[in-house]
C-alpha cells in the first residue's frame, strides 16, 4: 500500500520538475529541497501546533514556493551546468539545515504522530497538480515558457518577459514538490534529512527524462514504472541507483525523447498526425 502512496507522491514530483526543466528548459537538480521544506513546514503544523491536515497541505506548499521565490530570482539569471550547480547547492543546505535543527529532531528525525495521507486525499492532490499543470502549460503562460525554452533571446525579442516566467515557473514547480513533501512527511511515522537529499532529486529528474521532457503523461507514467521498480529492487538497495543509471543511459540512446516524448495522451493526437505549428506539450 506504501508504494501506492510514494507512486503518487513521485507523480507530483515528476510533473511539477517536468513544469521546470521540460517546459521552461531550466535543468533544476533543487527538486529535493522544496520537498523538504513541504514536508518539515507540513510536520511542524499538524505534530507542533496541532493544525488540521488541510492547514498543513497549505503552508506546506506556499513556504516551499515562497523559497523557490526567493532562490529564482537570482539563479533564474544563470543556464545550463551553472543553474543545476546552484540548485543542487541549494537543495544541499536545506537539508543540512534540517539535519542540524534540534526542534525538528535533527538527523535522529522527526516523529509524525499520525499518518493523514490517505489515499482519497492523495488522488485528489494528485488530479489537482496534474490539472493545474496542464491548464497552465495549455495557457498563454505556458506557450511563453515554451517559447523561452526553446530560444530565449527570440522570446525576449518578441516581448516576452523571460525573467518573470522563469522565476513563475520555478515557484509554481516548487509549490507542488512542497506539497508532496507534505504529502510524503504524513504517510510516515518519522522524516528525516537524508529522505531529501541529492539522490531524491536526481530520481525526480529520472522521472522527467525517462517519461520525456514536455510531457506530463510521461512524468506519471515514469513515476508509476520507477515505484514498481523501487519495489522490485528493495532487495538491492545499493545496486538500485546503478540500475537506474544504466536504464537511463539506455533510454538516452535509444529513444532521447523518453517514453512520450512531448506527447500527451489523447486518443485523437494518437490516431491522426499532428497539424503543423501545434504547440508542444500535447493537446488537450
Amino acid at each position: 500500500m506504501i508504494n501506492i502512496k510514494l507512486a503518487g507522491i513521485f507523480i507530483i514530483l515528476g510533473t511539477s520538475l517536468n513544469l521546470i526543466n521540460g517546459f521552461t528548459g531550466q535543468f533544476s537538480l533543487g527538486h529535493a529541497g522544496f520537498m523538504a521544506v513541504g514536508a518539515y513546514v507540513g510536520a511542524i503544523c499538524t505534530v507542533k501546533f496541532n493544525l488540521p491536515f488541510p492547514v498543513a497541505l497549505i503552508a506546506g506548499s506556499l513556504a516551499a514556493a515562497g523559497i523557490g521565490f526567493l532562490i529564482g530570482l537570482p539563479t533564474l539569471r544563470l543556464r545550463g551546468d551553472y543553474l543545476a550547480i546552484a540548485t543542487l547547492g541549494f537543495g544541499e543546505i536545506i537539508r543540512v539545515m534540517f539535519l542540524n535543527w534540534a526542534y525538528v529532531g535533527g538527523a535522529h528525525g522527526f516523529v509524525i504522530t499520525r499518518r493523514y495521507t490517505s489515499f482519497a486525499w492523495l488522488a485528489a492532490m494528485v488530479v489537482l497538480t496534474v490539472l493545474v499543470l496542464r491548464n497552465w502549460i495549455n495557457s498563454a503562460h505556458g506557450r511563453a515558457c515554451i517559447a523561452v525554452r526553446e530560444d530565449e533571446i527570440a522570446a525576449s525579442a518578441m516581448g516576452i518577459n523571460t525573467t518573470v516566467y522563469k522565476v513563475a515557473a520555478f515557484t509554481i514547480g516548487a509549490f507542488f514538490a512542497g506539497l508532496a513533501g507534505v504529502l510524503y512527511a504524513h504517510a510516515f511515522f518519522i522524516i528525516s534529512p537524508q529522505s531529501f537529499g541529492f539522490l531524491r532529486s536526481v530520481e525526480t529528474l529520472i522521472i522527467v527524462v525517462l517519461g520525456g521532457m514536455g510531457s506530463l503523461t510521461g512524468s506519471v507514467l515514469a513515476a508509476v514504472l520507477l515505484t514498481f521498480l523501487s519495489m522490485v529492487l528493495a532487495p538491492w538497495p545499493y545496486q538500485r541507483m546503478i540500475i537506474y543509471s544504466l536504464a537511463l543511459i539506455l533510454m538516452m540512446v535509444f529513444r532521447p525523447s523518453g517514453l512520450m516524448g512531448s506527447k500527451e495522451f489523447d486518443l485523437p493526437s494518437l490516431v491522426l498526425p499532428k497539424k503543423e505549428g501545434e504547440r508542444v506539450g500535447g493537446a488537450s
